[in-house]
């Protein structure tokens, strides 16, 4: 499983309500993205927006951004997206109170002990 988070600055003229607007118009097109597990639409106070997008393989994710949707982001926001790839290796789903391991530790030695969540 991949993260891609992706970035770039709007143009002054769209605001947060024009970008969250653009932003439910096309959600429902992200439905038909092959290996698409799901995608959050950001929006920040400083002028960026994007999404964090959960794919299936890194494959598919560099299928989608090398398409249509590159050109897309350049006509619509005068930039080239920043888009960065990180591996799952596991998942907390406070929402369906569930902790899923995406790829196993290759050592059966704990290290729970060397990492701790922030507080």
């Amino acid at each position: 499983m991949i993260t891609a988070i992706v970035r770039y600055r709007l143009p002054p003229h769209i605001d947060r309500a024009a970008c969250r607007d653009h932003f439910e118009m096309i959600a429902p097109g992200f439905q038909k993205a092959h290996g698409l597990i799901s995608k959050h639409c950001i929006w920040s106070e400083s002028g960026i927006a994007g999404g964090v997008y959960q794919w299936e393989t890194l494959k598919d994710a560099k299928a989608f951004y090398g398409g249509p949707w590159r050109k897309g982001i350049i006509d619509r926001y005068g930039m080239a997206p920043e888009i960065e790839f990180f591996n799952v290796f596991c998942i907390t789903d406070n929402a369906k109170g569930e902790m899923r391991v995406i790829e196993k530790a290759k050592t059966k030695e704990k290290r729970s002990s060397k990492l701790q969540p922030a507080d």
